[in-house]
């Protein structure tokens, strides 16, 4: 028997009914978004019934009537006020549709799984520092929960960290630095190499934040600062540990980058600096940019121990009383800066013991700039003459009084020859160039909170203040204006704050600015410094001392050397000392040829 086929409408059910299901849920979706808000507002009215409910539940029996009445009084009130009800309900519904609003949390992103994962990682290699068997419930177990141990974290554009806030067990030793430092190698390897992180430890809420920072400009040019005359800008830091900013220019671009201000003067804690580093870390860049802010307000002396002409810009400049690069002509320049602290303190205590203000010479600041000075104490000691770190001990133990700043820039490989009145004495601490934790530790007196940069650009270190925190530090740059290597804006800059050049003694005139020019010559004859008003005493009494202490202080084959200073002493007295005035002791500085050649011929 033959089978009768279905009817068509029984054969063809099945597509239309999925065809009226889709008809349906997509009419089901349009009105869920049109009936959005009044699905909002009703889930809220909803909500705010519950807690009103529950409120009035857990209120005493004893304070249900007052708040009836309260409640009452507020209804009857929002009544009797024009617009009263008309606010009071869209005040409800704004309130409802807050409430109601869907909470349910957004689908992760397509980049939350790899940094899900670095997390996990991050907590599984945290666990063996933080676990310990005794503890009933550990915070850092494997396959433990790493959202209860990282309690914040953020990613930058990269998809690398950048915030992390690390809570770790009370019974964790974060007092002691060596475990200290392991758990900050470890998050410094496992948060991505390449970048420095600064590590905050809070020991009374057992929390580690990490963070990493922007890289300090390496672009900023030497120009005049907007400080104080007691205040030295060592170079810029992160905005995050300074509350001061300087405005700077870029060229045609102006922003404000946070300082590392050094007070000296007579209320400075920390009137001496010492700078150590490897060779080609920026310490010369950093005493030429020192000398350039300092004569701005006042006398500058540079010796030189490299021995390269770093420092040959100065040369016959305003206010620069000499750059020495000889062995004679620094002990000279120290022995007149050692005598010339003790003046200007005679000076200072007799004017108040007789109640007057300090002299006026007394009050300009003396800088005293010395680039590897350890260099020099070798060649005394060979020669057999006196170290010139001695003649320091003045000027170190006195200078804060009389705004006499001392200056020490020393290699790493030369700082055991620094005598103990110098590392006393320097307070102030900068590390510049690569340098392990044992030396930052030993220079600094306290580790960084950051870790070491990946690449170390010039003029790039630390600095500490006292006993202030340590602080990451980039020197601005001020290059050697006659180093043709160098670059060529950069150059200009400390060109146009270069001082200028000082009168010669037979009434010519000298070349005024920066650099010279490719291939001119650079005169670098030191000329003669004016003369100050009443030096006739001093100068007297100074050379007569000189006189007397010739041949106590001399060494054998010293006495040439002597003489030719003694000479020239007497031979430029009447430039030096007007007929009357107040006592100022000031020595001529012989230029470096004069005494080397002094030297060699005694020898």
């Amino acid at each position: 028997m033959a089978r009768r086929p279905l009817p068509r409408i029984l054969s063809t059910g099945g597509a239309q009914l999925a065809r009226s299901r889709e008809l349906a849920r997509t009419a089901a979706d349009g009105a869920t978004d049109v009936l959005h808000p009044l699905v909002a507002i009703a889930r809220g009215l909803g909500r705010l019934a519950v807690a009103g409910r529950r409120r009035f539940a857990d209120t005493p029996k004893d304070r249900r009537g007052p708040l009836l009445f309260l409640a009452v009084s507020v209804t009857l009130v929002v009544a009797l006020v024009p617009y009263g009800p008309l606010l009071a309900a869209l005040t409800v519904m704004a309130a409802a549709g807050w409430v109601g609003r869907d909470r349910t949390p957004s689908e992760p992103r397509s980049d939350e799984g790899p940094r899900i994962e670095r997390l996990s990682s991050l907590y599984e290699a945290l666990v063996p520092y933080f676990f310990a068997a005794e503890d009933p419930a550990p915070l850092y177990a494997h396959g433990g929960e790493w959202q209860k141990a990282f309690t914040a974290h953020a990613f930058d554009d990269s998809g690398r960290l950048s915030h992390l806030l690390v809570r770790y067990p009370a019974y964790f030793a974060d007092g002691e630095p060596a475990v200290r430092a392991r758990i900050e190698h470890l998050l410094t390897a496992k948060a991505g190499r390449g970048r420095e992180y600064l590590f905050a430890w809070d020991e009374s809420a057992n929390e580690l934040t990490v963070t990493a920072l922007a890289p300090l400009p390496t672009d900023v040019p030497a120009q005049r600062f907007v400080t104080a005359p007691s205040e030295t800008v060592l170079g810029f830091t992160d905005p995050s540990e300074v509350q001061r900013t300087l405005p700077l220019s870029f060229g045609e671009e102006h922003r404000d980058v946070p300082p590392v201000v050094w007070r000296t003067g007579l209320r400075s804690t920390e009137p001496h600096l010492l700078a150590l580093g490897q060779p080609g870390s920026g310490a010369s860049t950093l005493l030429r940019s020192l000398a350039l802010q300092a004569l701005q307000y006042g006398d500058v002396l540079v010796v030189d121990g490299g021995g390269t002409g770093e420092y040959a810009c100065l040369t016959g400049r305003d206010g620069v009383l000499g750059v020495e690069c000889g062995l004679a002509g620094v002990l000279a320049s120290l022995d007149w800066a050692a005598a010339e602290t003790e003046r200007r303190l005679l000076a200072v205590n007799h004017a108040r013991q007789a109640g007057h203000p300090p002299p006026e010479d007394t009050k300009r600041p003396l800088w005293l700039l010395l680039d590897r000075p350890t260099v020099f104490t070798h060649l005394a000691d060979s020669t057999g003459h006196k170290d010139p770190q001695a003649l320091l001990q003045a000027p170190l133990r006195h200078g804060r009084a009389v705004g006499v700043t001392v200056v020490v820039a020393e290699q790493f490989d030369g700082a055991e020859a620094l005598s103990d009145a110098l590392r006393q004495h320097t307070r102030a601490r900068v590390v510049l160039g690569p340098a392990t934790a044992e030396q930052l530790k030993a220079v600094l007196g306290a580790p960084p909170h950051t870790s070491p940069p990946p690449v170390v650009p010039p003029g790039r270190g630390y600095a500490r203040l006292g006993t202030g925190a340590v602080l990451r530090l980039q020197v601005p740059a001020t290059p050697d204006p006659y180093d043709d290597s160098a670059d060529a804006a950069h150059r200009k800059a400390v060109g146009d704050l270069l001082p200028p050049k000082t009168t010669p003694a037979d009434g010519g005139t000298a070349p005024d600015g920066g650099a010279t020019a490719a291939g001119e010559p650079c005169d670098l004859t030191k000329a003669a410094v004016p003369a100050r008003e009443g030096g006739a005493e001093a100068t007297a009494a100074f050379r007569d001392t000189f006189v007397a202490t010739e041949e106590a202080s001399a060494p054998e084959g010293g006495a040439a050397v002597t003489t030719v200073f003694k000479d020239t002493f007497v031979a430029t007295e009447g430039a030096w000392a007007p007929e009357s005035g107040a006592a100022v002791a000031t020595v001529p500085l012989g230029t470096c040829a004069a005494t080397e050649a002094a030297v060699a011929e005694s020898t």
